[in-house]
């Protein structure tokens, strides 16, 4: 090797080096943008949710005292326990300052810490969520996989038809529907499951287990039948556009069998859009399902949400919805923040 040839590969070293000290950078630089983001986003979701209930008619004072004869003082006194009779801006500021500590305020109808409702109200939702989220996950996984494989062919289009279907019905439509024929029973059909409710009461130990598994199935089924689809659909696609790449075909050509070039190089590849999907729908199953848990009188977040609703019940409401917002907001920038360690050109 000659003297002059040194300095040139030095010179290609460090350009080398270079993209690779810029390569680590870029992560950092991503993930800071991120969640910078969600922190924007989350700000926004606080604004949002003083100021949109209270767009919804009716007095939440008057709708406490349950119609009532009431005098003025006695509203009057009402008003100012709750601090309805402050400026708005007032309102707002407290309710900003508050917020920001984990201090959602106190309910009006069950005079109560709102932290309290949600965490008391939480696990409800996230066994129902948790488990048709598990369920319809693997389910759309596995059936998308399968109708990509075999496109085109029979069981392709029934899949794909039958999650195209299931997905586009209504939640409560399809939950009402349960409730009449496995609930209360059509024809020669007899009831078989509960219309609606947690629990029976009364029961203890394996008895309760398997009462609340009972209670269970009918809002399950009805979140998997209609959520499934839109894994399925997502999985599909993605393995779709990868079977047609280059590396299949070699991996075909040194002779691996089918079976093991669709699950060690196919579907590996193609799951990276249904992991941010994965990741959105986590965030819902702590948001809940606020129709299905209506409709199922299940002892949930969204079925808080409505009670709440209904009153207006501000602060309850108001809790219940930044939760909500957090939740998806939280999930969406774990999700972006996966996405570049499996597939690394995103964070350039």
């Amino acid at each position: 090797m000659t003297a002059d040839a040194t300095p040139a590969l030095v010179e290609d070293k460090q350009r080398a080096a270079g993209p690779r000290v810029r390569k680590s950078s870029a992560y950092p630089r991503y993930l800071a943008g991120k969640v910078a983001g969600a922190a924007v986003s989350l700000l926004a979701v606080l604004v949002t949710s003083f100021f949109l209930f209270r767009l919804i008619p009716g007095d939440p004072v008057k709708t406490m005292t349950g119609g009532r004869q009431v005098s003025a003082e006695q509203l009057a006194a009402y008003r100012e326990e709750f601090g309805l009779d402050l400026p708005l801006w007032r309102q707002f500021t407290d309710y900003c300052g508050k917020a920001l500590t984990g201090d959602f305020g106190t309910s009006y109808q069950f005079r109560a810490p709102v932290i309290d409702k949600i965490t008391e109200a939480l696990p409800n939702t996230l066994l129902l969520t948790g488990t048709a989220f598990v369920l319809y996950t693997a389910l759309g996984i596995l059936l998308g996989t399968r109708s990509a494989w075999r496109h085109g062919r029979l069981g392709d289009r029934v899949n794909t038809g039958l999650a195209l279907t299931l997905y586009s019905i209504p939640s409560f439509w399809l939950g009402l529907l349960l409730i009449i024929v496995l609930s209360v029973g059509i024809g020669p059909l007899p009831g078989m499951f509960p219309t609606g409710g947690m629990e029976s009461g009364g029961e203890e130990g394996l008895a309760y287990v398997l009462d609340v598994a009972h209670h269970l199935v009918l809002p399950v089924v009805t979140l998997v039948a209609v959520e499934y689809g839109q894994t399925l659909l997502v999985t599909r696609s993605a393995l779709l556009d990868e079977m047609g790449s280059d590396y299949l075909t070699t991996a075909r050509a040194k002779g691996l069998r089918d079976d093991l070039v669709r699950r060690r190089h196919a579907v590996p590849n193609a799951l990276l859009p249904t992991v941010t999907l994965i990741f959105i729908n986590l965030g819902r199953t702590v948001a809940g399902v606020i129709l299905v848990e209506t409709v199922f009188s299940w002892p949930g977040l969204g079925g808080l949400f409505y009670q709440a609703l209904s009153v207006p019940d501000l602060p309850l409401v108001q809790g219940l919805f930044f939760v909500f917002a957090a939740a998806v907001i939280l999930m969406n920038t774990l999700a972006d923040l996966v996405y570049p360690l499996l597939d690394p050109r995103v964070a350039r």
